[in-house]
């Protein structure tokens, strides 16, 4: 049961494995056969057998508590590069159009919706899906089934997790603002000289062709960024 707790815990929140697209019954029959491959592996480990149902659901949260902390830290990620998605689709006028991300369970701009989807698909190619679970593997090792509690650390590791989204989401949104900053600039000075031209009709198709220009030619960097802080991620 322990053990199960653990993965489960992992199952729920995890990209890929624990997202809303995938069925509750695939997550859960997921779940469990983990368990059941991991389970003989600890049948070693030595645990105080709990004597009131309080002490069970303490050693049934901490368990949960470890798998949560491990989806949730590399999902945090996720929620930078929807951020960086968020800012370039407000600076763009584009914001209007949403659609609804089952990851997050929220409605979110095209814009942010397209950088998920490209952060998920970076994800599983370079192998985030089995760095994460080679983690889960990793913390019976470090924390044997029985022996989770809260700690002061895990507060301090989400702390420097939600920092470094926050600054991937300003990176990756950097380019595609700059860029609609100077169009912007621009844009005031050709009304400044022509009054005449009707800059709000002109003003919005040059944002669009400026937002997919910018953003075309720094996925590249948003690839390289979002893959280098998987691991560390996953390690913290």
């Amino acid at each position: 049961m322990l053990v199960l707790t653990r993965v489960s815990g992992l199952a729920i929140v995890a990209p890929v494995y624990g997202t809303n697209e995938v069925p509750a019954q695939v997550r859960g029959l997921l779940a469990f056969a983990l368990a059941l491959l991991l389970t003989p592996a600890q049948l070693g480990v030595a645990i105080d057998p709990p004597r009131t149902i309080l002490n069970y659901l303490v050693l049934i949260g901490g368990e949960v508590l470890i798998g949560l902390t491990l989806g949730v830290g590399v999902l945090i990620l996720f929620s930078g590069v929807q951020l960086a998605g968020q800012v370039i689709a407000q600076m763009s006028g584009l914001s209007l159009a949403d659609v609804f991300n089952p990851g997050f369970d929220t409605s979110v701009p095209l814009i942010s919706q397209f950088l998920y989807m490209f952060a998920l698909a970076i994800y599983v190619i370079s192998g985030g899906h089995r760095i994460l679970m080679a983690g889960l593997l990793g913390t019976f090792s470090s924390i044997p089934p029985g022996s989770a509690g809260m700690s002061t650390s895990i507060a301090d590791a989400m702390s420097v997790l939600v920092t470094e989204s926050f600054t991937l989401g300003v990176r990756a949104a950097a380019p595609a603002t700059v860029a609609l900053l100077l169009a912007t600039l621009v844009m005031g000075l050709i009304s400044r000289t022509l009054p005449q031209l009707n800059i709000m009709a002109v003003g919005f198709g040059l944002n669009a062709m400026v937002t997919f220009g910018s953003i075309a030619v720094s996925l590249g960097g948003l690839a390289w960024m979002f893959q280098e802080k998987i691991e560390p991620a996953v390690e913290m």
